[in-house]
């Protein structure tokens, strides 16, 4: 069965969406000083385990199919050779796997992007920058650096931030509660401008699991951010990846 985009069933006219926004932009500000945490909620990954389990042994077993049959993909293969230097170090359903997962990429970029649009169209992000004149978080005025940010991943439209207001959202995690992990391993994200993804590959790399296509250079620099991660909050780098992991990051 062919896979079929979700499809809105009771589409906004273009006068309610505006009045929509002011409601539902007004029920923001007022959470966010009450309740900030809520403006960045995320799901932890673990809570889909075993779809993303599923997922993998479907990719891997569709991967060793269409190495092993005729088709464009085994076409392209044979039109782009690998150099010999590096031919017998990658297995031919592995240049597969390794394909597969970038068609995933776009795929799921296109249908995330698709997901904005469900609700309000392809204006999307014109309306929500349009719908209100300050930041919801910090009550700065927004201009041209309005930043949208969504509160949870769930269908539901972003908000309108600027970056000092999103600077403060993205540190709720930390800045919420008692958490000394993330308070520690917040502050050095923001002090070097780096990623949770790039801490993430940092710490399956120091511990015999480096993510492939990772560049030479940019593998020594996840390295030394997880080594500089782990020593800040004083954990090792399975529990900076529990706590990724347990904050859905």
């Amino acid at each position: 069965m062919a896979y079929e985009r979700p499809e809105n069933e009771l589409p906004l006219s273009p006068e309610e969406k505006p009045i929509l926004l002011k409601q539902y932009f007004e029920y923001y500000r007022a959470l966010s000083e009450t309740n900030p945490s809520a403006l960045n909620a995320k799901l932890p990954r673990s809570a889909f385990e075993d779809l993303l389990n599923e997922l993998g042994e479907m990719l891997l077993a569709k991967s060793r199919s269409l190495a092993s049959i005729e088709g464009p993909v085994g076409t392209f293969l044979d039109d782009n050779p690998l150099p010999s230097a590096i031919a017998q170090h990658l297995p031919r359903e592995y240049r597969v796997f390794c394909l597969a997962l970038n068609a995933i990429k776009q795929w799921v970029a296109a249908e995330q992007s698709a997901t904005d649009r469900y609700l309000l169209g392809g204006t999307s992000r014109k309306l929500c920058c349009a719908a209100a004149d300050s930041c919801l978080v910090s009550g700065d005025i927004l201009g041209s650096d309005c930043e949208l940010h969504h509160p949870v991943r769930d269908g539901r439209p972003a908000i309108p931030l600027s970056k000092h207001g999103h600077d403060l959202i993205e540190g709720q995690i930390s800045s919420e509660g008692d958490d000394p992990i993330g308070q520690a391993l917040s502050k050095l994200r923001r002090e070097g401008n780096r990623s949770w993804a790039q801490l993430r590959r940092g710490c399956l790399d120091l511990t015999g699991q480096p993510e492939p296509g990772t560049s030479k250079r940019g593998a020594a620099n996840d390295r030394a951010f997880a080594r500089k991660a782990a020593v800040a909050a004083n954990v090792s780098y399975e529990e900076i990846r529990e706590w990724l992991n347990e904050n859905g990051l």
